[in-house]
């Protein structure tokens, strides 16, 4: 029988295939994007530049946080299968956007939609460690930021909602496990949403 020595290489791998699998149904998503948009191409760079700066942040916390599990034996595979199901993040769509007939307000309010969905979910992390938590803070700030620049974006061409969303209900993770669990599930749908938004303003960019 495999010592511990040997078991916590393969319950990493196994993990990291699980988190890779738990974000596929968001890269599946992609789709040709349609033809050339009506946007600033200065807000497009600026937009790029900010989902670069988000992605890496949250590679950060993800890393450090798998780096945790296994250190600390926590987060097995068979428990982060149960916790992704109770966790019930929602499924972010950008349906708007990589489209023959691209809906530019609809993308717009969609890709705002999105980071806003993930302020919620990163917001309830607070407190999951002295160390994660200047990583998750800068997260949080650089995601705030993007999300306010696509709502400027709308404003100006006076297709923003008349108010503010309103965020809707997150799970509550009670304990500094469930957070640990719970991070990494956000963190790598995070990922897989702004590959998404990285790709779609790529290519709105080069039109």
């Amino acid at each position: 029988m495999a010592g511990p020595a040997a078991q916590s290489p393969m319950k990493l791998v196994a993990l990291q295939l699980l988190l890779w699998h738990s974000a596929l149904w968001t890269v599946q998503e992609a789709a040709p994007l349609g033809p050339a948009s009506s946007l600033p191409q200065s807000f497009l760079l600026k937009c790029l530049e900010q989902v670069r700066k988000v992605q890496g942040d949250g590679t950060e916390l993800q890393e450090k946080l798998v780096s945790e599990c296994a250190t600390y034996k926590l987060c097995h595979p068979e428990e982060m299968v149960l916790f992704r199901h109770s966790l019930g993040i929602s499924q972010v769509s950008l349906s708007s956007c990589p489209s023959q007939a691209l809906q530019l307000t609809g993308c717009l309010r969609q890709l705002h939609s999105g980071l806003f969905l993930y302020q919620g979910l990163l917001q309830t992390l607070e407190g999951i460690s002295p160390e994660l938590a200047p990583t998750l803070d800068m997260l949080r700030l650089d995601i705030a930021d993007f999300a306010t620049t696509i709502w400027q974006q709308m404003e100006e061409l006076g297709t923003a909602p008349a108010l503010q969303p309103t965020r809707s209900a997150t799970p509550a993770l009670p304990s500094a496990f469930q957070r640990r669990v719970g991070g990494l599930l956000v963190a790598s749908h995070l990922q897989s949403f702004l590959e998404l938004v990285h790709r779609v303003l790529r290519q709105l960019a080069q039109t």
